[in-house]
């Protein structure tokens, strides 16, 4: 027979209990997501600066503003970066194009390896080994910023290839504005970060809608018109549960991935 004393005990075990899973899950989140916030009037949120905001108090969730919590960062694990990034194998002159073969049609972009040799030569050496197939686009935007992202092996934000990359060509979109922004057109393809300069793994943003983003997230890719219509397909069907951040409702399986010369 368990006393009202030992049920109070074991209660507030429990309570403490929940309260640790819930600071350790918005620990994560904080290592996962990169926010700023800045409005002239109130709470607005691009990605790359910032903290995330999560509420800790026993019987409420975590919470942040949606768009904040929409960030295409990427999160390598502590060991992410302890190897090198492959050699350089491509010709810095040449045009490739990287092509997807996914469950919502295929998605092709090029890359001009003038501009941005390390990432060229990553995405082909990754693309070669078959890095890419068998993953997914586990994460889509729909509000503030318009992006589906791909590339995380592991399919939830954190995974890389073991190794991150330099930016490049940071300046190609212009000056940013008084807003610390420059407008990301329909149509690019950039590497996603984990806030901080030169940490860019493997994964990558598809922006369907023009997008005002910090310019620190190297621009790399441009998709055809074909394509560019496939993701804004997957934009216009939104994310699972109606959230404006969270997996695409038209879940988008890479099965193939290639890079090749133009």
């Amino acid at each position: 027979m368990v006393s009202s004393d030992q049920r109070r005990r074991q209660l507030a075990r429990e309570k403490f209990e929940r309260q640790q899973q819930r600071r350790e899950e918005a620990r994560r989140r904080t290592r996962r997501l990169t926010v700023v916030i800045a409005s002239a009037v109130a709470v607005v949120a691009v990605i790359g600066v910032g903290s995330y905001l999560a509420l800790d108090d026993d019987g409420k969730k975590d919470k942040a503003d949606a768009a904040a919590s929409a960030s295409p960062s990427d999160s390598p694990s502590p060991k992410e970066s302890e190897a090198p990034e492959p050699a350089m194998k491509i010709d810095k002159k040449a045009e490739y194009a990287m092509s997807l073969k996914t469950s919502q049609g295929d998605i092709r972009f090029t890359m001009d390896a003038a501009k941005t040799p390390h990432t060229t030569n990553s995405f082909k050496s990754l693309a070669d080994k078959g890095f890419f197939d068998g993953t997914k686009c586990h994460r889509l935007t729909t509000q503030n910023i318009y992006v589906l992202q791909c590339g995380d092996p592991k399919g939830d934000g954190t995974g890389g290839p073991g190794y991150t990359i330099p930016d490049e060509n940071l300046t190609a979109l212009g000056k940013a504005g008084k807003d610390g922004t420059v407008t990301y057109p329909a149509g690019t393809v950039a590497m996603a970060n984990t806030g901080q300069a030169h940490t860019g793994g493997s994964q990558f943003f598809l922006v369907y809608k023009d997008s005002k983003l910090p310019p620190t997230y190297t621009p790399f890719g441009t998709m055809d018109d074909a394509s560019l219509k496939a993701v804004k397909d997957i934009g216009a069907a939104g994310a699972e549960g109606g959230a404006p951040d969270g997996a695409p409702k038209k879940a988008v399986n890479i099965s193939k991935a290639a890079v090749d010369k133009s």
